[in-house]
């Protein structure tokens, strides 16, 4: 009597068709080639918008499940904050599915901290590939954040209130040049406009005291990985897996001080200034007139806001 046939899996890739200029089609197509090696299928997935993208890739999963090996993601910060959302809506439903990384956008800071190579998609998809059967399987914290008209919105690296948030609305108009020099020069762009807010905040801790307080500051991330801005690491000591966020802020600084900063961001060292305050908390609410809200790179909405995590809500394939 014949055996019956290995059941094959099935890795679902969602591609951000603009991303890395232009590459992520040709990227993920190679990371598909090189996740079939084990008899398994892979499906490419793209559309013209992020809608459509999810609309397609959230049928797909619920159609092949329990088969899905992986959701793969091929693209930047942003495309994995889609995927992490879609995950956890879906493991609501009762449908747990791993993600992969294939990174190929601007900053990569998920990518970066997770050590998953980068400009290499082959190399990603064999990370993946080593890491499906891992007996220890690698849990990633996601950041929630929650607006007044009702909007939830999930986070895989940083959400940021302040005048980091402005240089991401620059830095996400230009094309040139790439990572974190696009980062920096938005930096040196906005450094004119700098302005203090005073930041009204809700703060839980990681001991679970609660404590309300007006805080003035230029910065302020609300972080669950290391980096922001293409391999800048504003939270050096950040870990993924701890179920909890990291505040940063930055106290008023005048223009010159401020340009001493962020040189230091490059290394770390920025940790040690006294302007600098970074606290390991569990939730914080933020409050502050005309401040727009970003996370992994994209444009969330005005404050206020609630930010809390979600420990371990997705298995990592990294």
């Amino acid at each position: 009597m014949a055996e019956p046939a290995p059941t094959r899996g099935v890795f679902v890739l969602a591609v951000n068709p603009s991303a890395g200029r232009g590459r992520a089609l040709a990227d993920a197509h190679r990371a598909a080639d090189l996740l079939r090696t084990g008899g398994d299928e892979a499906v490419v997935l793209c559309a013209e918008d992020l809608p459509a993208l999810l609309t397609l890739v959230r049928a797909r999963l619920r159609e092949d499940a329990p088969a899905v090996r992986a959701l793969v993601v091929v693209g930047g910060d942003g495309m994995a904050q889609a995927g992490l959302g879609l995950l956890v809506e879906l493991a609501g439903q009762g449908l747990d599915v791993p993600l992969g990384v294939v990174p190929c956008g601007t900053g990569n800071d998920l990518a970066r901290h997770l050590r998953i190579p980068l400009r290499d998609p082959e190399a990603a998809a064999g990370r993946i590939l080593r890491r499906l059967d891992d007996p220890r399987p690698r849990r990633l914290d996601v950041g929630r954040a929650r607006f007044a008209d009702g909007r939830t919105r999930h986070f895989a690296t940083a959400l940021c209130a302040g005048f980091d948030a402005v240089v991401n609305e620059r830095a996400n108009r230009w094309l040139r040049p790439s990572g974190s020099a696009k980062y920096l020069l938005a930096v040196l762009v906005e450094i004119l406009r700098l302005r203090t807010v005073r930041y009204r905040l809700g703060i839980e801790d990681a001991a679970g005291r609660h404590r309300t307080e007006h805080r003035d500051g230029v910065l302020l991330n609300v972080a669950n990985t290391s980096s922001v801005g293409g391999g800048l690491p504003i939270v050096p000591g950040a870990r993924e897996d701890d179920g909890l966020l990291e505040l940063f802020t930055v106290a008023p600084l005048g223009r010159v001080r401020f340009l001493v900063l962020f040189p230091r961001l490059f290394s770390g060292r920025h940790v040690a200034l006294e302007s600098v305050r970074i606290e390991r908390v569990r939730s914080v609410d933020v409050d502050a007139a005309g401040v727009t809200a970003y996370a992994d790179g994209e444009r969330l909405g005005p404050l206020p806001v609630r930010v809390d995590v979600l420990p371990g809500a997705v298995r990592v394939l990294a």
